[in-house]
C-alpha cells in the first residue's frame, strides 16, 4: 500500500463540500419526516445504494473476497451501522436536526476511548484526554442547561432525542473500532460499505414495518430527499470518503470533519428555522473543540513545533 499523503488544497476543498453534504443529511430527514419516517428513508436509501455499489464493483471488475472469514465481522459492523442510523432516525422524531448532528458526531470521542484500551499504539495523550473531558463537559452542559419550558424549545421530549443521537455517536465509534481491529482493516472499502448498506436496509426497513412507520406521502420534497440521500450521501459520498481515507492521512481529515456539525447547526437554523438555545451553543462549542483536540492532536502538535522552529531560525542566523 502506498504511503498516505498529507492534506493538500484539493483535499481541503473536497472536505468542505463533503462536510456540507453530510450536514444536509439531518436537514432532509427532519424536513420530510412527516412524509416518510426517517428510519424508512434510511432503509430505502441504503438498499438502493447497496445495489449501486454492486454495479460499481462489476464495472470496475472488483471481486469480493470472503476466504479469510471477513464476513463475520462484516455482518457485525453492518449491524452497528444499522443501529447507528436507527438511533439517528428515532432521534430526529424528538429533537432538532442541529442537536442531532452535534451529538452524532461525538463518535471520534467514543472510538478514541475504546481504542485506548484495546490497542497499545492508540494510547491517548494528555491533549486528547483534555479534549475528551472538554467534550463530555460540553455534553453535560447541553443537557443540564436545557430548559424544557423555554419558548425556544419547540420539540417535546427533546432530551430523549438528544440522548438517542448520542447513542448513535457511540454506535458509530464502535463501528470504527471494529473495522480497525478486525480483518476488515485489510478488506477493500467498497466491501465494508456493502456490508453496512445491506444490513442497514434489512434492519431499518424491518424496524419500520414492526413499528408502523411505513406510511409514504410521495411529495416532491420527500422524493428529492430519498434521491439525494441515496445518490449523494450513501453512494457517492461514502465512496469519496473511503477514497480520501485511503489517499490522505486520516487524522488530518478527522480535524476537518468538525465542519459537518457546524454546517448542520447553521443549516438547521437557516432552512428549518430551528431555535438555538444558549446552553446548546456553549455545550456544542465545547464538544466540537474537544473533537478537534482528540482527532487532530498530532497535526496540532506538529504545527506548533513548526511555528516554534520558524521563530528560532532567525536567531541561529545571527553571528
Amino acid at each position: 500500500m502506498s504511503e498516505r499523503k498529507p492534506v493538500d488544497a484539493a483535499a481541503v476543498g473536497m472536505m468542505i463540500v463533503f462536510c456540507f453534504v453530510m450536514g444536509l443529511q439531518q436537514i432532509f430527514l427532519k424536513a420530510t419526516g412527516d412524509d416518510i419516517a426517517p428510519i424508512l428513508q434510511i432503509g430505502i436509501r441504503s438498499g438502493i445504494a447497496a445495489c449501486l455499489v454492486c454495479v460499481y464493483l462489476v464495472l470496475r471488475r472488483k471481486r469480493l473476497s470472503f476466504a479469510d472469514g471477513n464476513w463475520k465481522p462484516g455482518l457485525l459492523v453492518g449491524l452497528l451501522f444499522a443501529v447507528e442510523y436507527l438511533f439517528l432516525g428515532e432521534a430526529l422524531r424528538y429533537t432538532s436536526a442541529s442537536h442531532a448532528v452535534v451529538f452524532l458526531y461525538t463518535s471520534p470521542l467514543f472510538s478514541a476511548l475504546m481504542l485506548h484500551f484495546l490497542i497499545d499504539s492508540e494510547r491517548l495523550s494528555v491533549a486528547q484526554w483534555t479534549g475528551i473531558l472538554l467534550a463530555f463537559g460540553g455534553i453535560a452542559i447541553t443537557f443540564l442547561l436545557h430548559d424544557g419550558t423555554s419558548p425556544v424549545n419547540t420539540q417535546p421530549n427533546q432530551l430523549w432525542g438528544d440522548f438517542l443521537a448520542l447513542l448513535g455517536g457511540l454506535a458509530w465509534g464502535a463501528t470504527v473500532v471494529l473495522i480497525r481491529s478486525t480483518r476488515l482493516a485489510r478488506v477493500p472499502s467498497e466491501q465494508t460499505l456493502l456490508y453496512q448498506l445491506t444490513m442497514a436496509c434489512l434492519v431499518l426497513v424491518a424496524t419500520a414495518f414492526l413499528t408502523g412507520q411505513t406510511t409514504i406521502n410521495p411529495t416532491p420534497l420527500a422524493i428529492t430527499s430519498v434521491a439525494f440521500q441515496t445518490l449523494v450521501i450513501s453512494f457517492a459520498g461514502l465512496l469519496v470518503w473511503f477514497w480520501m481515507l485511503n489517499t490522505y492521512i486520516a487524522s488530518r481529515l478527522g480535524v476537518l470533519s468538525f465542519m459537518t456539525p457546524l454546517y448542520g447547526v447553521v443549516l438547521g437554523a437557516w432552512l428549518l428555522d430551528e431555535a438555538i438555545e444558549p446552553g446548546f451553543v456553549y455545550g456544542a462549542s465545547m464538544v466540537i473543540t474537544g473533537i478537534v483536540l482528540v482527532s487532530g492532536h498530532g497535526w496540532i502538535k506538529q504545527r506548533l513545533w513548526r511555528a516554534v522552529g520558524r521563530r528560532k531560525l532567525p536567531a541561529r542566523g545571527k553571528g
